[in-house]
């Protein structure tokens, strides 16, 4: 099944890629097919990755499959949450984000420092699709007093996974993606995938 990759974001694309590289899905980013990303105005994760998704699939009469994600950190109550993208302002201005981020969380202790990583990852066989694949995902963990680690992208250099021990910025990729919010999302989808290709099937 080709699908079309509703994202313009580098990080998420390559992510997405790799963990989706033994699914049987051919992934094709929006972008090689000329699909500029939509307004996000849906008021939760679910509805901005349906916008995502049903925009890249009516352009492209392809399947497709989106993301909406963000950060969600208990002592902001829920902030940044689904403006993690634009919380400083700018959408993908990574370092105002994580500036603004620990100014807002300067002076709170560590064991109050708690957040998540959340995913929503949705699939669908076409725009107008009433039943699309939709998988979530968490990653827990504590917002850092300052960066570490060169890798990642986002929020991960201020985020700390107690499990490992280790910044997400610290990890490479191939430790990273699996236990992430989209490595989680993405375990769930694909256990349910080929059910969910054989109902569309016996739909069609």
């Amino acid at each position: 099944m080709k699908v079309v990759l509703a994202s313009g974001n580098k990080g998420k694309l390559a992510e997405l890629g790799e963990l989706l590289s033994q699914s049987g899905l051919e992934l094709v980013p929006q972008g090689a097919l000329g699909i500029a990303d939509p307004v996000e105005d849906g008021h939760t994760y679910v509805e901005n990755a349906l916008i995502k998704a049903r925009n890249a699939a009516r352009i492209s009469g392809l399947p497709a499959l989106a993301d909406d994600s963000g950060l969600i950190v208990d002592a902001l109550d829920g902030a940044p949450g689904l403006i993690s993208a634009h919380y400083a302002g700018v959408h993908g201005d990574a370092a105002g984000n994580i500036a603004k981020l620990l100014g807002e969380l300067q002076g709170v202790p560590t064991e109050r420092r708690t957040a998540r990583f959340y995913c929503c990852l949705v699939l669908l066989r076409h725009a107008d699709d009433p039943q699309p694949l939709i998988a979530e995902g968490e990653w827990p963990g504590l917002i850092l007093d300052a960066p570490r680690g060169d890798g990642g992208f986002g929020y991960d250099p201020v985020f700390f996974d107690p499990a490992t021990g280790l910044g997400a910025a610290e990890m490479p990729a191939s430790q990273k993606n699996p236990i992430s919010h989209r490595g989680r999302a993405l375990a769930v989808l694909k256990s349910r995938l080929a059910d969910w290709i054989a109902r569309g099937a016996a739909a069609g």
